[in-house]
């Protein structure tokens, strides 16, 4: 099972869950099992923190640059909102990740921000100017900012 994981992993998974599903543990690649599975969890961590670091340029770029506004950034917006939504419903336990990502993740749509828009990074507050609430919050938008 080893080298067909290394050789065809989609084979791999379908091997491994025919074996599962039949209870054959004994021949189960349990190394490479066990491996996938954390890679699940961290995959999931993963894409809620991508979520958010993209839902917060698009907050940022809204506020910045007012003039110019698009559908797009608000189906962005929307679409952000609605992939953390729907990761935390399938994984509850996942809950207080926004929370603790919410920094890191907009450091990193602060610096974005400030490539996407030509704006100096600093002008974008060092710390997230918005609560967690808010942020995830599908009817709120930030105001256009008059510090640019």
């Amino acid at each position: 099972m080893s080298a067909t994981y290394k050789a065809d992993f989609n084979l791999w998974i379908e091997q491994t869950a025919q074996l599962l599903r039949s209870h054959h543990w004994h021949e189960v690649d349990v190394e490479h099992l066990i491996e996938e599975v954390e890679g699940l969890g961290k995959s999931e961590r993963r894409s809620i923190a991508s979520q958010l670091t993209r839902l917060l340029l698009h907050l940022l770029k809204w506020q910045y640059q007012p003039q110019r506004r698009s559908d797009n950034w608000l189906d962005s917006i929307t679409d952000s909102r609605t992939q953390i939504e729907l990761a935390i419903e399938d994984s509850p336990s996942l809950k207080s990740y926004p929370t603790e990502q919410l920094e890191e993740s907009y450091q990193r749509a602060r610096r974005q921000a400030a490539k996407q828009t030509g704006i100096v990074v600093s002008v974008f507050p060092e710390e997230c100017p918005y609560s967690l609430e808010l942020v995830l919050d599908e009817n709120w938008l930030p105001e256009a900012s008059d510090n640019i």
